[in-house]
């Protein structure tokens, strides 16, 4: 869908908004019917849904979204912005009671395992993949419809990723911190592939902008290399926020982990290291907390 309004214009793409307004309506109600019962969505929840949906729209309704269709590093820009921002703050805006009418009917339930890390990380590594195979990008430039669809498998594919180190979803046993900087690690190393292959791959992969970089004046090379440059400096600056969490992580899960042994041990509750560390991992402390207090 190459278009001629450059930078200062909006984009209106009813087809690729669809989906964002369709689940803002379906989480307020979600919301609505959760209020004032015990299982309520924190404000703070909410902000982060509510800013996920607005990052993604603004990035594909917004000036970013006409030059999406003109330059390349505009078009890493909106999908850096919608598949790692925007699905960030989605998954931080879930809980278990929003989920819980979507995992308990019958055909989106399986979806339950597009969480888990290892299915996760296939997916986002092959659509990150096929979706910058030369024909099947420029046909999506082209083409709306399959634009959309690119779109919504990169949200899709960050959304997956960010469940499984973020969501409310119980992650596998031995998807500990340990193993959460492992997983980090690669998933950002196949971003960071990716972003060398578009910085030292030499000639441009796609001509598909080329009308577009004869009005910025950029070259095809200049403005693939540009665009592996934004990706490897936001996988750079992405993964050090993320070891930083894990480690702060780490650090109050220890702390809250040998608070709860030694309450159990004062109120002479049988408790070990790890059940406990299993509660704290899965959230689930201060309900254990809870617990050891009323026995």
């Amino acid at each position: 869908m190459l278009v001629d309004a450059h930078a200062g214009s909006g984009a209106l793409v009813p087809l690729q908004l669809l989906p964002a307004a369709l689940s803002g309506g379906l989480y307020a109600l979600r919301v609505h019917r959760l209020r004032g019962t015990p299982r309520a969505v924190p404000g703070g929840r909410q902000a982060c849904f509510y800013a996920g949906l607005l990052v993604i729209v603004a990035a594909l309704a917004s000036p970013l979204g006409h030059l999406a269709d003109e330059l390349f590093l505009a078009h890493m820009t909106e999908h850096l912005l919608i598949a790692d921002v925007g699905a960030l703050l989605l998954v931080l805006g879930l809980t278990g009671p929003v989920l819980a009418p979507l995992l308990r009917m019958g055909l989106l339930g399986p979806l339950r395992v597009l969480s888990h890390p290892g299915v996760a990380f296939v997916l986002w590594t092959l659509n990150l993949a096929l979706w910058h195979v030369p024909d099947l990008h420029e046909a999506a430039v082209r083409d709306e419809a399959l634009h959309a669809l690119q779109h919504a498998g990169f949200v899709a594919g960050g959304f997956g990723v960010w469940m499984s180190l973020l969501g409310p979803l119980p992650a596998p046993g031995w998807f500990g911190n340990g193993a959460k900087v492992v997983y980090v690690l690669g998933v950002r190393m196949v971003g960071a592939v990716l972003a060398n292959v578009f910085v030292f791959g030499g000639a441009s992969f796609y001509d598909v902008y080329d009308p577009g970089r004869a009005y910025w004046n950029i070259s095809g090379q200049g403005d693939q290399v540009a665009a592996g440059a934004i990706m490897m400096v936001w996988e750079s600056v992405l993964t050090l926020g993320l070891f930083c969490w894990l480690f702060l992580k780490t650090a109050r899960e220890g702390q809250e982990r040998q608070e709860l042994l030694d309450l159990a041990q004062a109120r002479g509750v049988p408790l070990t290291a790890e059940r406990a560390a299993r509660a704290v991992g899965a959230g689930r402390g201060t309900e254990l907390r809870r617990r050891i207090e009323s026995s």
